[in-house]
């Protein structure tokens, strides 16, 4: 399907509630405290951010990813806050979190994805901004409006490893598709179990002509080199009061000008997170540190797509900025 003529415009999307949504949010800095993975002198670490500083948890503890922290902690009988909180107050001061917040380069430390999950899971169709953009895009129309209004959800494969980026790394535009746009999620980091150990923010980069060309050819616009960022944190699940009450804002920069920018509330997800679990959990292997990406409800106006050289953030409540650069493939 071919993508309508560019017309650049910023705009800003209404949360379902019909209030205007937010685009400057709280600072990443007033959640209790937030994980982050970090490189330093061609190692990778495990950090705990507490009042704008990045401390060094593996120095401090010798867990270097999250799953272990989560494990240590379960034997100390505590929970993962007071656990990274006990250990801060002896560990290594790495900098604070501006400094890490940085373009990956050799030798100088920079944020990493918090977590690198054997697997990326995402939901379609979970808001309905979500689903109009779907029907309008699409040439078969009520496969959309129906899933929406189901009761087993879209769930499909987003990404492995090697194709997720972190915090300022770069993100790649297929060469075959003429219409891409970000979307901004929520994401879940679940243990083996399907229990949410934390929440973390992702990019579901996708391809609305590829996609909206024919539903089978999903797998195509969704997964493809560089199609998925996380990070730059994940705050742990007890630190959310009430993770349907998160503001969710995209912004997109070209040439250093904000040309889209939108809002939404978790609050207008039609799923529950548990629902959503279950249904990945079912009859399926579930590795731990898997990923699920929640949906988004944020699709920038049919005359938009992504461009070689544009900037996009995305910005959650607690969780922070996850900032990347796309390049044209």
């Amino acid at each position: 399907m071919a993508k309508p003529a560019m017309q650049y415009r910023r705009t800003e999307s209404a949360d379902g509630g019909g209030r205007r949504g937010r685009c400057c949010l709280r600072a990443a800095a007033a959640a209790r405290g937030m994980f982050v993975r970090f490189a330093v002198e061609k190692d990778t670490r495990l950090g705990w951010v507490s009042g704008g500083t990045v401390y060094d948890l593996t120095a401090a503890t010798g867990a270097r990813d999250l799953l272990t922290a989560f494990g240590l902690a379960a034997q100390a009988r505590e929970g993962v806050v007071q656990w990274a909180a006990r250990y801060v107050q002896g560990a290594l001061a790495v900098g604070s979190y501006q400094e890490l917040d940085r373009p990956p380069e050799a030798g100088t430390p920079h944020l990493l994805a918090p977590v690198v999950p054997l697997e990326v899971w995402a939901a379609g169709v979970t808001y309905a901004r979500s689903r109009d953009a779907r029907v309008e895009e699409a040439i078969t129309k009520d496969v959309y409006t129906r899933v929406y209004e189901a009761e087993r959800p879209e769930l499909f494969l987003k990404a492995t490893a090697p194709r997720v980026v972190g915090p300022n790394a770069t993100l790649y535009l297929r060469s075959d598709s003429r219409w891409m746009v970000p979307e901004p999620e929520l994401g879940l980091v679940l243990d083996g179990d399907g229990a949410i150990l934390g929440f973390t923010a992702g990019n579901d980069l996708s391809s609305r002509d590829i996609e909206g060309e024919n539903p089978l050819y999903l797998p195509q616009a969704k997964i493809f080199r560089g199609s998925c960022s996380l990070g730059p944190t994940v705050v742990p699940a007890e630190s959310v009061a009430d993770p349907y009450g998160l503001t969710i804002c995209l912004r997109i920069f070209r040439q250093g000008e904000a040309v889209f920018q939108g809002a939404i509330s978790t609050a207008s997800l039609k799923r529950r997170y548990e629902e959503l679990v279950a249904y990945l959990r079912r009859d399926n292997l579930l590795f731990p540190g898997t990923v699920l990406l929640t949906g988004t409800g944020i699709v920038p106006p049919d005359d938009f797509a992504l461009a070689g050289g544009d900037l996009v953030e995305i910005e959650i409540d607690q969780v922070g900025v996850l900032r990347n650069p796309v390049v044209q493939l």
